[in-house]
């Protein structure tokens, strides 16, 4: 029980130039078709075991949710088909089932027949889903006075009340408090190790590989991946994520150059700064990534000295990182107007935790930018740092740590 058989699903949308067309064709079916056929899977392929637990993962749009909606037989694939053996219980939409003007009891009947479950199976659990949900009274309040994360602790627990043969969660998890969402993982650990195939779909890398033994990456409706979670995600990271990251980044760059702070007496500028990994300019790096920041200096006044430096900011605004060239003994002298220089910061290892990160670089003489500020260029880069594929780990550094017991 729980095996699941995924055979060249494909899935297409009708897209019609306007509602005229629309009517025409459902006038005069026989006619010359006047949509075009918008593909959002293509020819979609896999088999999941018995117990198996499955990640999907891909970048918005990508057909995860329609993949899933089509195994659970919420919408009907164009092409192919699918082979469940046993029960499926699913959360893929936030209160799916539920109606706003009644009650959580009332829903929870509602729901749990939706699922399969009889009106006797959902009574003698019922006990347990006020327990799993912690909702208190609001058990007996009108759905429509519930928060967002109080309907998926409820979903959830009607859901997963009685252990299923494949339970298919899609993100729903995500909106839940930090405390539930343990609470949610561990129920999935216990159904998984009961036996349970499970497919769950996630942006969370962690999440991805603590609970899954194998992931899917779909990209454009296409299954381009199928393997162990960390390669999978190597791939997904080093990959797509980069790629989006790189495109989405540098549009936040652009935009926040026309409002961050820039000031100094301009006796030198900085031209252009970029993180560089190997020989590709980037804006998403793994952590632990040999990467560099680029920084081209113009001179426009004679200078007796000339120091470089950057400082590294969460995405609070708290700093994490700085340093500059007079502090590690490479600052420059005696440098004449029109000369220009590049120069590059080289890290062996980005260990910064994973996260979104502003770099502020500064030209300046000394130790400091307070004496003689040439340049000081606030936010001049947006960074992005993925998972990489060894040590986890929480926070905004990254410690290789090694543990013993003593």
């Amino acid at each position: 029980m729980g095996r699941l058989n995924v055979n060249t699903i494909s899935k297409a949308y009708k897209r019609y130039p306007s509602q005229w067309a629309r009517l025409r064709e459902w006038l005069d079916p026989q006619a010359t078709p006047r949509h075009e056929a918008h593909w959002v899977l293509r020819e979609i392929s896999f088999e999941v075991a018995p117990g198996e637990a499955v990640g999907i993962i891909g970048n918005n749009g990508a057909g995860k949710s329609t993949l899933l909606k089509i195994i659970t037989g919420a919408t009907q694939s164009t092409e192919g088909t699918v082979t469940v053996d046993g029960r499926i219980a699913a959360l893929l939409e936030l209160g799916m089932g539920f109606h706003p003007d009644f009650t959580g009891r009332q829903n929870v009947f509602m729901a749990g027949q939706l699922l399969g479950f009889s009106i006797a199976e959902i009574a003698g659990q019922m006990t347990a889903i006020e327990a799993f949900a912690e909702i208190g009274d609001y058990i007996d309040q009108p759905v429509r006075t519930y928060s967002s994360g109080m309907q998926v602790r409820l979903a959830f627990s009607v859901a997963t009340a009685i252990r299923p043969d494949l339970l298919i969660v899609d993100e729903a998890l995500s909106v839940g408090d930090l405390y539930f969402q343990h609470k949610s993982f561990e129920r999935i650990r216990e159904f998984h190790e009961q036996g349970t195939t499970l497919l769950f779909v996630s942006h969370s890398m962690g999440a991805i590989k603590t609970l899954c033994n194998r992931a899917l990456l779909l990209d454009q409706g296409l299954l381009i991946r199928d393997g162990a979670p960390d390669d999978v995600l190597d791939y997904y990271n080093a990959i797509i994520a980069r790629q989006e990251a790189d495109q989405h980044i540098r549009q936040v760059e652009s935009e926040t150059r026309r409002s961050v702070i820039r000031s100094g007496n301009q006796a030198a500028v900085i031209e252009a700064v970029d993180l560089v990994q190997g020989e590709h300019s980037v804006r998403a790096v793994q952590v632990g990534a040999a990467v560099q920041f680029w920084v081209d200096c113009l001179i426009q006044q004679d200078l007796d000295e000339l120091t470089v430096g950057f400082l590294i900011r969460d995405r609070l605004g708290n700093d994490v990182f700085g340093t500059n060239t007079a502090y590690l003994g490479s600052s420059q002298r005696g440098l004449k107007t029109g000369e220009r220089r590049q120069l590059a910061f080289e890290f062996p290892a980005f260990n910064l935790g994973v996260g979104h990160y502003s770099v502020t670089f500064a030209l300046h003489s000394g130790h400091a930018h307070v004496n003689a500020n040439y340049d000081w260029w606030n936010q001049a880069l947006v960074v992005q740092v993925v998972p990489g594929s060894g040590f986890q780990a929480t926070g905004v550094s990254y410690l290789p740590t090694l543990s013993h017991w003593l």
